[in-house]
Parts: structure tokens; sequence; C-alpha cells
């Protein structure tokens, strides 16, 4: 079920809207604990297992770290029940994102190793991360321990960001998960979110996809350049009216129940450098990455060589996330090598300003390409494309 279809527009939403509001304060979380189990089930109701074993890894680590920091010492127990953790969920993610991927290619090493095809829970990437996040809080003390398991899977199965995030932290929600207010003002302002979200992507981002799915479908021969250009620049949009709607519409929805969601975009397209659009275009990704890996490594303030293998892990996690492609891993590996340029070489807040609107431009092109790379049936398919876009394929 996704928020554009009339199922959950007309049905899904109503129902839940409905049965919310008439029930008590005591029982609200329950209930759209069961909702957005219901959510995630409706496509394919076998993954809902993998949420509930997610929810429970989470709940049952967190109280054990819990109960030893408050006991005093046992460091290297929480640290193991950490670690414990850690490994679950990212095993869970890797077994069903990228073991089809891993097994293709060893299997060409190892011929009798069987080539494993497994289909890819939707949502698994967001709601890992986000009880990653809270199990590593919850070990570094910066939050308190959530004892009601209801509402802690409330918190990693909430139907508004499951599908395609925001990453909600758990610190962001949990003063609202024990207790919210809901007000018209809000109310009504997550409906009108709402409305700009599902228009950002019925209107705007599937159209552009007509043209950018045309142009990424022709063969070599039959892709001029004009259609080329067209198609990277449609995809540029549908990709962002796309992503930034189902964002508006979480937040809305979230709203909508009483929770207040971060921002999650902030207009990437009109920044000035790369960073800058790093600190626009998913915001929530870009934050945990910050915070659950590059500041633990070190950050910035170290040593050059140090800092240039910091972004690279960042850069290269970064681009595994978003799927099981080399065309991913590439695509990371591109802003790795901007941003190295514009760290140490360019450094724009230093340009003039003829100087930083040339690099802003080049900037955009660049994001650009990187789209091409990211939408391409493959690296090789990538590369042929790009040519076919200078009329280098003979068209």
């Amino acid at each position: 079920m996704i928020f554009s279809s009339t199922t959950f527009i007309f049905v899904f939403l109503p129902c839940v809207l409905a049965a919310y509001y008439l029930l008590k304060e005591t029982y609200r979380n329950a209930f759209l604990l069961i909702a957005s189990l219901f959510f995630y089930a409706w496509g394919e109701p076998k993954f809902v297992f993998i949420m509930i074993i997610s929810i429970v890894i989470n709940y049952l680590t967190a109280l054990g770290i819990s109960y030893f920091a408050d006991r005093g010492g046992r460091y290297s127990i929480r640290k193991l029940l950490l670690g414990l953790s850690v490994c679950l969920n990212i095993g869970l993610l890797f077994i069903f994102k990228y073991l089809n991927f891993t097994t293709s290619y060893l299997s060409k090493l190892i011929p009798a190793l069987p080539v494993t095809s497994i289909a890819l829970p939707i949502g698994i990437s967001f709601f890992t991360f986000q009880g990653l996040s809270y199990i590593i809080d919850i070990y570094n003390k910066q939050e308190r321990v959530q004892r009601n398991v209801i509402d802690l899977g409330l918190y990693i199965s909430f139907f508004p960001q499951l599908i395609a995030g925001p990453i909600v932290r758990y610190k962001t929600i949990a003063a609202e998960i024990k207790g919210r207010k809901s007000e018209w003002s809000d109310f009504c302002q997550g409906v009108k979110r709402f409305i700009i979200g599902i228009s950002k992507k019925i209107i705007l981002a599937n159209n552009m996809a007509l043209v950018s799915d045309k142009a990424f479908s022709l063969n070599v021969g039959e892709l001029t350049v004009v259609m080329g250009w067209l198609g990277m620049i449609c995809y540029t949009f549908q990709i962002y009216f796309d992503f930034s709607g189902y964002s508006d519409m979480a937040i809305g929805l979230g709203r909508m129940f009483g929770f207040h969601f971060n921002e999650n975009f902030d207009s990437p397209y009109t920044s000035k450098s790369i960073t800058e659009f790093w600190r626009r275009w998913h915001i929530s990704l870009g934050s945990w990455f910050r915070d659950y890996v590059y500041i633990p490594l070190g950050g910035s303030r170290v040593k050059r060589e140090r800092h240039i293998f910091n972004l690279f892990v960042v850069w290269l996690l970064t681009g595994i996330w978003h799927g099981a492609r080399w065309n991913f891993i590439v695509w990371g590996f591109l802003y790795f090598l901007l941003l190295i340029i514009e760290k140490y070489l360019i450094h724009p807040e230093n340009l003039t300003r003829l100087k930083g609107i040339l690099w802003q431009v080049f900037s955009i092109f660049c994001i650009e390409f990187g789209w091409v790379i990211f939408r391409a049936n493959g690296l090789h398919g990538a590369f042929r494309y790009i040519k076919g876009m200078f009329g280098l394929n003979g068209n």
C-alpha cells in the first residue's frame, strides 16, 4: 500500500483516523501499532515478521544495556549487547538487501555456491537505521530506555515514515510517544502538508517519470542527444518531487496523529556547493551518517589523511545503503571525490562572486550526472547513456 493509492486515501487513512480519535488516549499507541503492522503487511504479509523481529531485538538488547548501566560498571557486557544488537540489525538488512548481490558475484568465483533469490522487504533500510539509532543512543546514555514494547514498536513501525522516511530519531518523538496533544490546528497543517506531498508525487514526479523512464529505456541507437539531456533533467526533478513528496506526506500524516517529524528536504537544488546540497538533501540520512559514523570516526578534527578516510567510509556506506548495485557504490564514490576536491582545492566559501556562481553551476551539473549513474541500468548502461548525451554512440 502506498500513500498515493486510492485504497490508502479513501479507505485505510479515514478508518484509522476515525478509530484513533474515537479511542481513549490509553489505547491509541497500541491501535497505531496494529494499524502500522497491518499497513506493512498489506503487500506481503510474511515480511511483517521481519519487522516484529527487529522490534524484539532492539527492545530486549536496549533493556539489557540499560539494566547493566543502572547497576554500575559492566561496561564489557553493555558493549557486548550493543555489538549483538548491531550485528543482528545489520545481519537482517544484509540477508534481505545484499545477500543476492553478494552470492551472484561469489558464485562466479565458487561455481558450487548457489545464487540466492530473496525478496526485499519494503522500507527495511529505514526501520533498521531507526532501530540502530535507538540502541546506540541508549548505549551512550543519551536517551532513557523504553520499557513498553508497544511504544517502542510504534516508534520503529509507525506507518507514515515506514516506506520512504524520513529516518526519525527516537529522541525526536520520545515525549510524543508517551503523551501528545492532538490539536485542530496541527491536524489542519498535517492535511495541508499531505496534500502538498501527494501533489508533488502524482502531478509532478509521475509525469516527469514518463519522460525519464522512456529516455532510460531506449536503446543506444534510439537515444537522441536532446532526449538524453531531457531524460537526465526530468529524472533530476522526478527523484526530488517523488522523495520530497513522500517526506511531505509522512510529515503531514505524523501531524494528523500529533507527531512532529523533522524536515527532510530544504530546496536542495538551490545549493551553491556539493557540501550544501547534502545539508539540504535527505537531511535525516545525512545527519544519521554524521552522528553515528563520521563523528565517531573522528570527523574533520583529524589529520588530512584520516579525514579523507572518514569521508571515504561515509560515502561508501551511503552508496551501499541505497541498494545492492555497483551503480550506487560508484555514485557514492563520485560524491566522495567531489567533496575532497571542494574541501581541499576549491573552498567555495572563499570564492569570488563570479567563481562562486561558476562552481554552483558546475555542482548542479555534477549532481545531475550523478543521477544518471544512480538511475541507469547498470554501470555499462550509465556509461553508454552519458556517451549518448554527447552524441558519442553514433546517435
